[in-house]
């Protein structure tokens, strides 16, 4: 809930700011997908060295 001072400065509770639901799944897909891109990185750059 906002609640307002005297003076007339704004006070916003965290959940209101975002509003978002702060579950940790974003986590989640950030660091596999970052495991992902470096996987397919490496592959990129290991397959063709072995070929050659």
């Amino acid at each position: 809930m906002s609640t307002q001072d005297p003076d007339g400065t704004i006070h916003i509770e965290d959940d209101e700011a975002t509003g978002a639901v702060k579950t940790g799944a974003m986590r989640w897909v950030l660091g596999i997908s970052l495991l992902l891109a470096i996987i397919a990185m490496s592959a990129v750059w290991i397959i063709p060295a072995l070929t050659n």
